[in-house]
C-alpha cells in the first residue's frame, strides 16, 4: 500500500481545517452582530472577507480531492483525540489528531486569513 504524499496529506488536512474555520467565522460574525459594538461594519467586513477566502480555498481543495479521487471521513471523537480516515483510490490511512492540535492549527489559520489582504 503506497503512502500518501506530502501534497496529498496537506490537501486532505485542508478538508479538516477549512470547515472548522468557517464554523468559527460564522460564530464570530453572529457575536459581532449581536454584540454591543459601536461600529460593527468594519469588524463584519473583516470576518466576512476571511470567510469568502476560506470558501474559495475550500472549493479549490474539494475540486483537487475530487480530481484525485480522495476524501476525508471523520471517525471517532473523544475528549483528547479525533480520528480521521483519508481515502485515496484503494488506500485508507487512519490518523488521530489531538483536539488541542486541531484547535491550535485552526487558530493559526484563522490569524492568517484575517491578516491576508483582499485579492
Amino acid at each position: 500500500m503506497p503512502a500518501l504524499q506530502k501534497e496529498e496529506i496537506a490537501n486532505l488536512e485542508k478538508m479538516i481545517y477549512l470547515p472548522m474555520l468557517l464554523t468559527v467565522l460564522e460564530r464570530d460574525r453572529l457575536t459581532i452582530e449581536q454584540g454591543n459594538f459601536k461600529l460593527k461594519k468594519p469588524y463584519l467586513a473583516i470576518v466576512e472577507g476571511a470567510a469568502q477566502k476560506v470558501h474559495r480555498d475550500l472549493g479549490n481543495t474539494a475540486a483537487y480531492l475530487k480530481m484525485h479521487r480522495m476524501s476525508v471521513v471523520r471517525g471517532k471523537m473523544d475528549d483528547i483525540f479525533t480520528e480521521y480516515t483519508f481515502l485515496h483510490d484503494s488506500t485508507e490511512d487512519r490518523r488521530r489528531y489531538l483536539n488541542v492540535r486541531l484547535r491550535n492549527r485552526t487558530e493559526e489559520l484563522l490569524t492568517r486569513y484575517l491578516r491576508q489582504p483582499d485579492i
